[in-house]
Formats: C-alpha cells, sequence, structure tokens
C-alpha cells in the first residue's frame, strides 16, 4: 500500500483500572518451547552494572525542573521499574567495540529519555490507563502534561547528544526519532484496518519499536571509530532484537499475565490494535470469523465474551505459536549479526539477551 512507502525509505537510513468495556481478562498459554533465560539479562546487567550507575545518575539530574510536574511526571515512569534494555545495549556494544570513552553514558541516557518519551506519547495515543503496573502518567496528570514531558525529555535527549559532539551519532539517534514519529502514524493509519498485512505491520514495528534498538547499538561501534561492517553488524543485531521483541509482545497481549505484562491482558484488542496474532487470524478465518474481526476491531462493537472468542480463534489457527516462531526467526538474524566479533563477555551477554527477549516469561 502507498501509505507504508515513505516509512521504509525512512528506515534504511499500583492501582487497579477498571475496562473500558465488560471483556473478561482471561489469557491463553503461549507455548515457548525455549526454556526461560532470566540469566540472559542478568549477564548484560553485571557486565554494565558500573556504567548504568553513571547513566542513572545521568537520567536523574537532566530530569530537574524548576517546572515541579516535570521531574513528578519523569520520575513516575523513570522509576517505575522497567528493564532498562536499550541503554544497556548502547553500553553493551560500546564494550564489544572497546570503546575506552566517555560519550557511551550520555548517549545510553539519551536512548532512555528518548524510549520514555515515546512511552508518555503513546499511552496518550492509545489512551491507555495503565504502564508497567502502574497507573499511567495520563490518568495521574492529564494528556497534556504526558506530551509536554515527553517533549521535554526528547529535548534533554538532543542536548547530551550534542554534547558527545559526535556528528554520525547525532545522526543515527535524530533519524531513530523521526522514524519512530513515522511509525506512531503507521500504526494510527493501521489500526482498526483489517486489510492490514504481515508486511504493513512488520514495517510498523521495524519504525515504530526496532529503530530505536537499532539505533541504540549502532552508537557504540561509531563512538568506537570501528569500520562500516562492524556498525552495521550492530544496527542489525539491534533491528532484528527489537523486531523479536515487539512480536513476543505481541503474543504476550493475549497469552500472558497482567502482573507481567504490567498492562491488562487483552488491551491490544480492546484498543482496536491490529497485530500480528490478529492479522493471522484474520487470514486463516473463515468469511463468518473475519465478520467477527471487522465487528470487533473495525467498529469497536466489542461484547462480553469477545476476548474468548478471539482468544479460540488464535488457538484455531496457531497466530500466538506462529507469532512466537517468526520472533524466533529474527532472534536467530541478531545472533548470526554479531558472529562478525571475536568471542568475548559483550558478545556472550548480547547473544544471551536474545534469548531473554525471545523466551520471557509468559
Amino acid at each position: 500500500m502507498d501509505r507504508w512507502k515513505f516509512a521504509r525509505g525512512a528506515q534504511s537510513r499500583q492501582a487497579t483500572v477498571p475496562f473500558r468495556t465488560g471483556v473478561s481478562r482471561m489469557g491463553v498459554v503461549v507455548p515457548f518451547e525455549e526454556k526461560s533465560q532470566s540469566s540472559g539479562i542478568d549477564v548484560l546487567v553485571d557486565l554494565v552494572r558500573a556504567d548504568m550507575e553513571r547513566v542513572n545518575q545521568t537520567i536523574l539530574s537532566r530530569t530537574g525542573s524548576e517546572v515541579t510536574m516535570i521531574p513528578e511526571v519523569a520520575n513516575h515512569l523513570i522509576s517505575s521499574g522497567g528493564k532498562r534494555l536499550r541503554p544497556m545495549l548502547t553500553l553493551a556494544t560500546a564494550g564489544l567495540c572497546s570503546y575506552a570513552g566517555e560519550g557511551h553514558i550520555k548517549l545510553a541516557a539519551s536512548v532512555e529519555f528518548m524510549h520514555t518519551a515515546t512511552l508518555l506519547h503513546d499511552d496518550v495515543v492509545d489512551e491507555s490507563d495503565m504502564r508497567r503496573g502502574k497507573l499511567a502518567a495520563r490518568m495521574l496528570w492529564g494528556n497534556e502534561a504526558s506530551v509536554l514531558v515527553g517533549d521535554f525529555l526528547l529535548g534533554q535527549a538532543f542536548k547530551m547528544m550534542v554534547e558527545v559532539g559526535s556528528l554520525p551519532c547525532l545522526d543515527v539517534l535524530s533519524t531513530a526519532a523521526a522514524v519512530i514519529a513515522e511509525g506512531e502514524v503507521m500504526q494510527l493509519s493501521a489500526a482498526k484496518d483489517m486489510q492490514t498485512s504481515e508486511d504493513d505491520y512488520l514495517a510498523v514495528i521495524r519504525a515504530k519499536t526496532a529503530a530505536l534498538f537499532a539505533a541504540a547499538c549502532e552508537v557504540g561501534p561509531i563512538l568506537a571509530t570501528r569500520g562500516k561492517p562492524d556498525i552495521a553488524a550492530c544496527r542489525s543485531y539491534g533491528m532484528n532484537l527489537g523486531i523479536a521483541f515487539q512480536l513476543i509482545d505481541d503474543a504476550l497481549d493475549y497469552g500472558g499475565s497482567s502482573a507481567k505484562l504490567g498492562k491488562n491482558v487483552g488491551d491490544d484488542f480492546r484498543e482496536g490494535k491490529i497485530t500480528l496474532p490478529v492479522v493471522l487470524s484474520y487470514r486463516r478465518g473463515s468469511d463468518e470469523e473475519r465478520a467477527f474481526w471487522k465487528r470487533t476491531l473495525e467498529d469497536g462493537d466489542i461484547k462480553d465474551g469477545d476476548l474468548e472468542t478471539a482468544l479460540a480463534t488464535m488457538k484455531k489457527y496457531r497466530a500466538l505459536e506462529d507469532t512466537v516462531e517468526r520472533a524466533r526467526h529474527y532472534g536467530a538474524m541478531a545472533r548470526d549479526a554479531l558472529e562478525l566479533f571475536p568471542a568475548s563477555d559483550c558478545k556472550r551477554a548480547l547473544i544471551d539477551v536474545v534469548g531473554f527477549c525471545v523466551s520471557r516469561a509468559h
């Protein structure tokens, strides 16, 4: 479809919230075959612990403002227990390429600010009530404050990029910011559109999610002044890891639990989001089943029991299992991208992260 072409070009460069409908919170179990590798993220955490302490100090110092609401809103989300995977990837890829300077600290903080800003904006666009198991900032301070504080964090992120003084890194991260915004608009266009194809949806998540993973991994070798092959390998690792990460999120929204998701199971369904499990179920379904998806997601006519019907249809057509299989495929591509590098603690940690992302608890 023509509306997707522009983004493909850009990419080349603790409260319980009542549901808005009566839909049940029931989920189904996604049969992950790989054993959960929580140690995968632990290895990375241990490896970059000292640098992450400095990143966290930088984050806290840069959220300060005489406008009281800014640190209140920012810290509500920043301190809410996120894994901070993206900045850790920046630190680890810098280590993978033997970078010995200081710039990776500010760039990692910039990456986290960009991510936090997108979460604040996403919750407004999606009208989300919860984020990481807590009330979303928009529920406490309103939509306007959430958007504006997100803009403040983006401004701080770019200020730190400039301070690092690397124009190539600034180019990579600023391009990512533009691509992420394009991805948001693409998702808006695809919302409630059952004609969305798998390729269309992959274009959305490449822009909306994977672009920041890719940029976070690309700036490490750039800082280390490595050649194009190393830079391209790290970018490929991040891009494919980001796609795998989002696909697992898509499956978990229907096959996970509220406690582990930090949001309500089935939120994507209630918000009319066309994710891969829906795309697969719709394409493989009967005329009657397709009419169900059009009524619930295109028309927004969701009734009691519809989530259970959606889950049963996904189970019938193996939509969740196949979404996980797609994630494994991209995870394998991420691992292969690192084969260019010699064995090291950083390489091992980055490879283990793939297992963690694909085999997250469900």
